[in-house]
Formats: C-alpha cells, sequence, structure tokens
C-alpha cells in the first residue's frame, strides 16, 4: 500500500482523503478497480443526466413511468410521511411525483444526500418551488447522511426513504442484504423504504444500454481518469483507454470497465504512485446486477425488512418495491 497521506501534502490542490485512498488501494489490486460512486464528480453527473435521455437506455424512463402512476399511493401506504430521505439523489428528476404525492397532503421536509455537490445544487434548483416542500441537502456517504438527516427528527415523526435508479444493483447480493440492514438499524419502528430495482433483461439490450453508438457511456466511464488527474495530479492519457461493458450472465451482473490497449505505466503525483498497466488490463468501475422481482423482496426480508407491495414496468423491466420497518 502506498503511503500517499505523506506526499498528499506536496500537492497544491486540497485532497479527498476518501478519494486518495479509494484510487490508491483500488490501483493496487491484482484486479484494478475503483468504487461507481466516484464517477460522479460535476461533469460525471452531467454526462449521467445525459445517459437517462439516451434510447437505448430506458431504465430511467422505466421508473419514471411508474412513479408517475404510483406516487400517490406510494404515499398512502408509507403514512404520508412528514420526512422523506434520498440516497444518491442526483438531480432529483425522478423524485418528483413522490414529493409533489407527499407535499399535496402535508408539508414535507425532503433530504437529499448525494456525493457530488454539483447534483445537490442541480436538484435544489429543480424542485424548488414546490408547495410544502422544504429541502435540506446534504454532501455526505449514504450511511453518514442517514445519520445525519434523521439525528435530530422528532419522536413519531415517520420518515420514508428512497433509494431508486437501482443503485442497489451496485452492490452484490450479500453487500446489498448487508447495507439494507445497516440502513434499517438507522431507522425507526413505521419508517419506510422504497427500493427501485432493474429487472432481467436481454444480454444485447443490456449491452446497447451501458455501451451506447454515440459515446456519452464511454465519456462518463473516461472521465473517472481526468477526474484522477485533476484531483490527485494524475498523468493518465485517456487515448490508450477504452470504455468496455460486459454481460455476465451466470452471476446476473452488467460491468463497466476502462481497458488499457497498451502496456504502459502512469504516474499519480499526490499519491506518489506508479500505476502499472499490462496490454488489456482493465479497471473495473461499476458492476449493475439485476434482478427478478422476487428476489427483491427476498432481499429487503433477509435484512429485516417487511415487504408492503411491489409496482413493476413490464415495457422495461423495472421494479419498485415499498417496505416496512416493523420493529
Amino acid at each position: 500500500m502506498p503511503a500517499f497521506a505523506t506526499s498528499v501534502t506536496a500537492f497544491s490542490r486540497p485532497v479527498n482523503p476518501e478519494f486518495a485512498r479509494d484510487v490508491a488501494e483500488g490501483l493496487t489490486a491484482r484486479q484494478k478497480t475503483i468504487p461507481p460512486s466516484w464517477l460522479y464528480d460535476e461533469v460525471g453527473s452531467a454526462l449521467f443526466e445525459v445517459i437517462t435521455v439516451l434510447p437505448e437506455y430506458g431504465l430511467t424512463r422505466a421508473e419514471g413511468r411508474l412513479l408517475c402512476r404510483s406516487a400517490s399511493s406510494i404515499v398512502r401506504l408509507a403514512g404520508a410521511a412528514s420526512l422523506i430521505v434520498e440516497l444518491g439523489s442526483g438531480s432529483g428528476s425522478k423524485t418528483r411525483q413522490i414529493l409533489e404525492a407527499a407535499a399535496a397532503r402535508a408539508s414535507v421536509i425532503y433530504v437529499p444526500i448525494d456525493i457530488s455537490r454539483a447534483a445537490l445544487d442541480t436538484c435544489v434548483k429543480a424542485l424548488d418551488g414546490i408547495p410544502n416542500l422544504t429541502i435540506q441537502p446534504i454532501e455526505a456517504t449514504y450511511l453518514d447522511g442517514i445519520d445525519l438527516a434523521l439525528n435530530d427528527r422528532s419522536s413519531g415523526e415517520p420518515a420514508l426513504l428512497l433509494f431508486l435508479g437501482s443503485t442497489i444493483g451496485n452492490f452484490t447480493r450479500n453487500q446489498a442484504a448487508s447495507f439494507l440492514t445497516s440502513v434499517r438499524k438507522r431507522m425507526r419502528p413505521d419508517d419506510f423504504l422504497l427500493l427501485g430495482a432493474d429487472l432481467v433483461k436481454s444480454r444485447q439490450t443490456l449491452l446497447s444500454a451501458y455501451d451506447d453508438p454515440i459515446g456519452v457511456t464511454a465519456a462518463f466511464s473516461l472521465n473517472l481518469l481526468v477526474r484522477i488527474n485533476l484531483a490527485l495530479d494524475g498523468e493518465f492519457d485517456l487515448s490508450p483507454f477504452a470504455h468496455e461493458a460486459r454481460c455476465n450472465v451466470r452471476p446476473g451482473r452488467t460491468e463497466m470497465h476502462l481497458r488499457s490497449r497498451i502496456a504502459q505505466k502512469v504516474l499519480i503525483g499526490a499519491l506518489d504512485l506508479v500505476v502499472p498497466f499490462s496490454a488489456d488490463e482493465t479497471i473495473w468501475t461499476e458492476s449493475s446486477y439485476k434482478f427478478r422481482a422476487e428476489e427483491i423482496s427476498r432481499l429487503g426480508e433477509r435484512s429485516g425488512w417487511s415487504c408492503v407491495r411491489q409496482w413493476i414496468d413490464g415495457d422495461w423491466g423495472f421494479a419498485e418495491t415499498l417496505f416496512h420497518k416493523v420493529r
């Protein structure tokens, strides 16, 4: 493990220690990897918003259709929660239907949580003006954000936690169960969780969705190297790297990789680290696991949640599942 904490002081820009740690650990591992949350800086967040409207990427439109049809039912079943917290809110566009339905019944506090300040700023601007809605953004990781959001709420104030967009698919099954257990422990009895998850579909549909023909997803992926260059004094040349989507059928996941076309060495100055790449070696940047509808309810129940109801979009294959914390 490189001793990056000492060398960071010689770099002129402020360094995010968590980003530095994840890059140092990930790029010295046998399979190079960087957590997908770091894809979302200002540029990455903007590129992802473009991805969501591409014809090949039907996930966001499917979730939008579901929420448009089901928002009133979700809010009613969740007991008209007056505190709505969202993990990985992004621009907030997918959340508007829920917020409008809830705010039509009573005053609501909405707490979007994201590690991207740019995404939070966009979210606040996009949703500002909804009557009876107060927005209190938190720049933090998921679990830290939940602690901050729920720490000061009054007794008897129910909360609805949103985890949309199939971000749960970035976890393995065991990781997802562990994460949902950790979330449940931070919440009170009679709180609710709305979980979005992408469903199993054909290999070709998935490869088209994660490697679009005009290259927006490739730019989104390659921007991670730009972020390392800017934030950690990296010397990545983007031209020898290629975005690569893989459909791994047996574990039921789609993967995103950055593949080095050539053997090369890359200096990351703020970490005092030289990273060697062999030809065709990859940095694994994201996994997106797909589910069967019944798996989602079982996953929540395995984590201690009680399943209330599930809504499914049949055109693309996407599910929203509402869970309740009974005790």
